[in-house]
């Protein structure tokens, strides 16, 4: 096998996962030529995700109509669907999860996003999952709102691995890890084993700009020159505050147990605006110990054409004078990133709503056959 630009990124430390699950993977080998070929090491999946791969073909309709058969609530059948996928691509990159200690080979299935403001339900949700889908290898994604902190918290202090999604801000990034690091404390001084856990603190980047870059235009002039600079400053300061909190000594000690750093995860790594080259999240954040979670097209873009450089840790003074600039200009960071926060659980939600819509009306289809 050649080796790869993305073979090549992994040897800097950053290791690549796909923000995307279908069934048909399975079937026509493409998941496994994923790993293979493009050095993928973690799959992500969201309800937008599964939504898409419901609506095309015909891969669940087998088990669509057994399920239908004693289930009517979509929300349940749903997930009887998702979880099979789910434990299928665990199984399949359990080799990586062996051989990696647990850094990678990891698989995320979210909870019900309608829960992103009810800490007891996200944590009730989440136990489900874990125990439904019974791999180790599984990351149950929770959303950084202010509900979610507590979640996170508890799930890690039962030594359960979480994908904490949804992270906007570097005030909600350092909650985040916070919470972590807490639940990792009480799991210790409860006796358990931090070594059989991990955590990704998954930082959105590209909706910054999308939103960022909307403001900017809105107010013209020298503002224009700012657009696109954004989403990368804001993650690369976030990666700084990781670098300085897991060399802390209050890290020390728990590291001492076999506790994992928490790392950071890039999502929502596409450019969504066509002026911007099409692998500037990717370029613009490498770095050791991080994941890149990127769309089959980003993927395939940057194996033609990426550059691959270590520049995660580049250009820190700038990306701290770009906010002090913002602000100048008019631009509220701080406005940006809730807005962008609400705007992605009530986005997830309605994808959600449509995915159940979806397996209703696939449901109707089937039922007569």
């Amino acid at each position: 096998m050649a080796r790869s630009r993305l073979h090549e990124l992994s040897e800097l430390g950053q290791s690549v996962w796909i923000d995307s699950l279908s069934r048909q993977w399975f079937q026509d080998g493409t998941l496994e030529r994923l790993i293979a070929d493009d050095a993928v090491v973690g799959v992500t999946s969201n309800p937008t995700i599964f939504q898409k791969a419901l609506s095309e073909g015909s891969a669940y309709d087998e088990q669509l109509r057994e399920v239908a058969r004693d289930e009517d609530d979509p929300k349940e059948v749903f997930l009887r669907l998702a979880v099979r996928d789910i434990r299928e691509a665990c199984d399949m990159l359990r080799p990586v999860w062996d051989g990696g200690d647990g850094q990678d080979g990891w698989v995320s299935l979210e909870v019900d996003p309608a829960l992103a403001y009810d800490t007891k339900a996200t944590i009730e949700e989440a136990l489900r999952l874990h125990e439904w889908v019974e791999r180790p290898n599984l990351f149950v994604k929770i959303p950084a709102t202010e509900a979610g902190l507590p979640a996170i918290e508890e799930m890690i202090a039962r030594g359960r691995s979480t994908n904490v999604t949804l992270i906007f801000s570097l005030e909600r990034y350092g909650q985040v890890v916070e919470a972590y690091i807490r639940g990792v404390e009480r799991l210790v001084d409860g006796g358990g084993d931090p070594a059989r856990i991990a955590s990704v603190a998954s930082f959105f980047v590209s909706r910054v700009d999308t939103e960022g870059d909307k403001r900017l235009e809105a107010i013209g002039g020298e503002a224009l020159e700012l657009r696109g600079k954004l989403a990368i400053a804001n993650a690369k300061l976030a990666y700084q505050q990781y670098e300085e909190v897991f060399a802390s000594e209050r890290w020390g000690r728990l590291a001492a147990a076999g506790a994992a750093r928490q790392r950071c995860l890039w999502a929502s790594t596409s450019t969504k605006n066509p002026e911007y080259r099409d692998v500037l999240y990717v370029e613009g954040l490498i770095g050791p110990e991080t994941v890149n979670t990127m769309p089959l097209e980003t993927i395939r873009a940057f194996q033609d054409h990426g550059r691959v450089a270590q520049t995660l840790d580049q250009g820190l003074d700038d990306a701290r004078a770009l906010l002090d600039e913002l602000a100048r200009v008019g631009v509220d960071y701080d406005d940006v990133t809730e807005t962008l926060e609400r705007e992605g659980v009530e986005k997830f939600a309605e994808s959600f709503e449509q995915l159940l819509d979806g397996v209703r009306q696939k449901r109707g289809e089937l039922a007569p056959a």
